[in-house]
């Protein structure tokens, strides 16, 4: 049966995109929940607080190092499958976390979250983009797949701020509970089920292995270069076996008859670029939120819950923004859309300027924010659609896996670069001198990012004009096609 006629229809589709919608919420969610209860965190458990940010690296470290692996398990195992199971992976890892009476409990559920969200993202993506059809449906789905990410950056902020102060910090993990437990048990009602696997498939193991370890070590060593030092023996280390893994990896897929990642791949022009996007996005885009909460914590004096009150605007521009990539993917084509998002997130990042002093209130931040934000929004779904585009049914798993990748280590590096950059020339100095120096180090990486996103701009350019629809016997998603490539 193909994929085709599998794809539920009329309502039921409906509440297949608002359960996948709920999903990347929750993923959303988890990336900022936890920062507002760190302090608490550290006080309550004996965390000292120079690695209470563990907390948040286990996470990412974990979610960064397994994309791919996820990818493919989506794949070969069924999307289904690994999409409850990685909802039911986040509901016992979160109640672990809630109950960890020690450090090492509580980093390593975080972990395991990140394996769960490891395993969420990859499956959900090729959840929409087998189940809704390439063109203006598609379209539409991941723009109400990426509001609901933009709307879990903003809910986490808030909602940690407030169940931290009322609730205590197990709260921010306990919510995570019955959200991801109704999705999973939801998932079995509205999901079509995983078709009968056909010509059986190798999981690639080396592979397999070769590439997580690889990446959990890059990405590692990137998160806690900045921390460690970028000269210390841990940092070293991790990046010497990471090249040695990843190095593996390349040979292992080269000589493999069912590779985890088939190089082929890439001659899809849309995927390769939407990869590169991707990796942007992140670099830039992703890493002014930090630079935003440093701002108004550190320098302005906020509370977390005026922080997260604070982006509220950016959050519900970028929202809109998604909403409109939609819109204009349609009418003026991919391509386009995804230049006119960089370049307006280009204007309104530089113009976010204007707010990045000691003195400056919140409302010289707002028209960056609203412009900026609407230009993010934009390039998040185009970008989704890039890399979806022209990938056979059978292989959406390890593509967005392949996709997802690369924005977790754009952002890694992204962030491990401008916050060694935005330090320079905060050494040694306390009181007002240190709020003018932080505010005016982080006026130069906003600018950087805005110089980012004009790059990518500039990568957007080698999308093709006009994309291809893939051919139909790219619908029948468990015969492999090892031939398949996208004509641009």
């Amino acid at each position: 049966m193909s994929a085709l006629a599998r794809r539920p229809a009329g309502r039921r589709l409906g509440w297949t995109l608002a359960l996948l919608a709920l999903a990347q919420l929750i993923y959303a969610l988890d990336l900022n929940i936890v920062f507002v209860a760190l302090p608490e965190i550290g006080a309550e458990l004996g965390f000292p607080g120079q690695t209470q940010q563990l907390v948040v690296s286990a996470y990412v470290v974990f979610a960064g190092g397994f994309l791919l692996f996820g990818g493919r398990a989506a794949d070969l195992l069924g999307r289904r499958r690994v999409f409850v199971f990685a909802l039911a992976l986040y509901a016992v890892s979160s109640l672990a976390g809630g109950l960890a009476p020690s450090p090492a409990t509580i980093i390593a559920a975080r972990a395991v979250q990140g394996v769960g969200g490891a395993l969420l993202l990859p499956s959900t993506l090729s959840l929409i983009n087998t189940l809704f059809a390439e063109g203006p449906q598609r379209n539409r789905a991941l723009a109400v797949w990426g509001g609901a990410g933009a709307s879990g950056l903003t809910i986490g902020a808030l909602l940690g701020g407030v169940l931290t102060e009322n609730f205590g910090w197990p709260a921010v993990f306990y919510v995570n509970v019955p959200l991801a437990a109704l999705a999973a048990l939801a998932a079995l009602a509205v999901v079509p089920p995983d078709p009968a696997r056909g010509q059986r498939r190798r999981f690639d193991l080396p592979g397999s292995l070769t590439v997580t370890g690889g990446a959990t070590l890059l990405v590692f060593a990137l998160v806690e270069g900045p921390e460690e030092g970028w000269g210390s023996p841990l940092v070293i280390g991790a990046l010497v076996l990471a090249a040695v893994l990843l190095a593996a990896f390349a040979v292992i897929e080269r000589r493999s008859a069912d590779p985890l990642m088939p190089f082929r791949l890439f001659r899809n022009r849309s995927l390769t670029i939407g990869m590169g996007v991707t990796f942007i996005y992140m670099a830039t885009f992703g890493v002014l939120p930090y630079f935003l909460t440093v701002l108004m914590q550190s320098v302005h004096g906020y509370s977390a819950l005026q922080t997260g009150m604070a982006f509220l605007v950016p959050s519900l521009a970028i929202a809109t923004g998604t909403q409109l990539g939609e819109r204009l993917t349609t009418r003026i084509g991919l391509r386009t859309t995804l230049l006119t998002g960089f370049a307006v997130g280009a204007v309104g990042t530089a113009v976010m300027v204007l707010g990045f002093d000691a003195d400056a209130g919140y409302g010289l931040l707002v028209p960056g924010l609203v412009v900026s934000g609407v230009g993010q929004g934009i390039v998040w779904t185009a970008m989704w659609i890039a890399a979806a585009t022209g990938t056979a049914a059978h292989e959406q798993g390890v593509a967005n896996g392949i996709a997802s990748t690369a924005l977790n280590i754009g952002n890694a590096i992204g962030l491990a670069v401008f916050t060694a950059l935005a330090d320079i020339g905060t050494e040694g100095r306390t009181g007002e001198a240190l709020r003018s120096a932080t505010a005016h180090g982080e006026l130069v990486v906003v600018l950087l990012t805005a110089a980012g996103m004009v790059v990518g701009l500039l990568v957007g350019l080698a999308l093709p004009r006009a994309a291809t629809p893939p051919p139909a016997a790219a619908e029948t998603p468990d015969t492999p096609d090892p031939a398949h490539t996208t004509a641009r």
